[in-house]
């Protein structure tokens, strides 16, 4: 569970690996003490755990649907699911070739041209190339319009890719 408002985190588990690599890596991230009663007073309160549970998972499961309706309009599948924060998005007829050097360049003309940074699968180890994981949790819903957008304009623009790679009239003026 993550708190970025108050710069903390949260992992809780029986392994102990985890548990160990956790516990070395806190004390780069101190948390003040006030954070600390804050937080462990919040989180004893079951109905405020209950209460947020639920409004997190309804506003997670709208912001799915919406994003993955978007992509699915401009013509993108996704891998199905039933929770997260992110979503399996295949771009696999956008490569160039199905290589891992074609998702890169893909990856880095999405960067420079739709001005979006998604993260290709193979930093996540993905066997196959042009898998590429998008997180749709920590944004707005008028950032999910203007990255629906910048998706769809640079999808229209793919097919007019020169030899440099460069997308041609692909500039986002949307901000």
């Amino acid at each position: 569970m993550g708190f970025p408002g108050f710069r903390v985190g949260i992992v809780y588990s029986f392994n102990d690996n985890v548990v160990n690599n956790a516990r070395k890596m806190s004390s780069f991230g101190l948390v003040s003490t006030q954070t600390q009663n804050f937080l462990a007073s919040m989180l004893c309160d079951d109905e405020f755990i209950e209460e947020f549970v639920t409004e997190n998972t309804k506003r997670l499961r709208k912001r799915h649907e919406k994003f993955t309706s978007g992509l699915e309009k401009i013509g993108i599948r996704c891998l199905k699911s039933n929770a997260g924060v992110y979503c399996w998005v295949d771009l696999r007829s956008l490569l160039k070739e199905p290589t891992l050097d074609a998702e890169v360049s893909l990856w880095k003309l999405i960067i420079n041209n739709a001005k979006l940074n998604i993260s290709p699968g193979s930093s996540f180890n993905c066997p196959e190339a042009g898998w590429f994981r998008i997180c749709f949790a920590n944004i707005d819903d008028r950032t999910v319009e203007i990255a629906l957008k910048r998706i769809q304009i640079f999808v229209d623009a793919n097919n007019n890719i020169n030899e440099n790679g460069i997308v041609k009239n692909a500039s986002v003026k949307g901000k």
